[in-house]
């Protein structure tokens, strides 16, 4: 079975540092890590949005943003505005060129958030189908979701650093086994 682990966690535990530390120690040992990321975007010590990194390109796009600070359009999600053509044009785009050219495939996050994007719901499915090792940031309210489908990791501040060295180790260890 190939690999699937999903990282989930209360806000702020450092499940996205996790990620990117796990997709860098891959990069740095010559396999191909494709996928995105998602950050906060913060002003004056307040978040005012998030967000998306394509790992590949380093191309950026505004995930989200709150009511009335962005001229892109949106749909309503709380207090945010989520830019579907955003994460269509970065996130989609990065996770699609990631199943044909990557070892690995990172997805942080999938969320509420990104789910308001029919094409991103699409190429998450299209990842769980595909041979390719999966490391994801799943939100809370989707781990049940997602348990069934690998293996849930649960960040606390107590394990996080415990739990990047598991990570770390059933990634490479899965890569190895891929170039054999």
């Amino acid at each position: 079975m190939v690999l699937r682990i999903f990282v989930t966690g209360p806000v702020g535990v450092g499940k996205t540092t996790l990620v990117e530390r796990v997709a860098k120690e891959a990069d740095r040992w010559g396999y191909i890590v494709g996928g995105m990321i998602t950050q906060e975007v913060r002003r004056g010590g307040r978040r005012v949005g998030f967000k998306i990194t394509a790992l590949d390109t380093g191309e950026e796009g505004t995930l989200a943003s709150i009511r009335g600070t962005s001229h892109l359009p949106g749909v309503p999600f709380g207090k945010y505005i989520v830019h579907v053509d955003e994460i269509e044009r970065v996130g989609v785009s990065a996770i699609r060129r990631a199943l044909v050219e990557a070892d690995l495939i990172v997805i942080d996050e999938i969320g509420p958030m990104e789910y308001k994007s029919d094409e991103f719901a699409k190429a998450v499915g299209e990842v769980l189908k595909s041979e390719k090792p999966l490391l994801a940031v799943v939100h809370r309210k989707f781990a049940d979701r997602f348990r069934p489908l690998g293996e849930l990791h649960a960040l606390s501040f107590e394990n996080r650093n415990a739990e990047f060295g598991i990570i770390l180790d059933k990634v490479m260890k899965e890569l190895k086994g891929i170039r054999g």
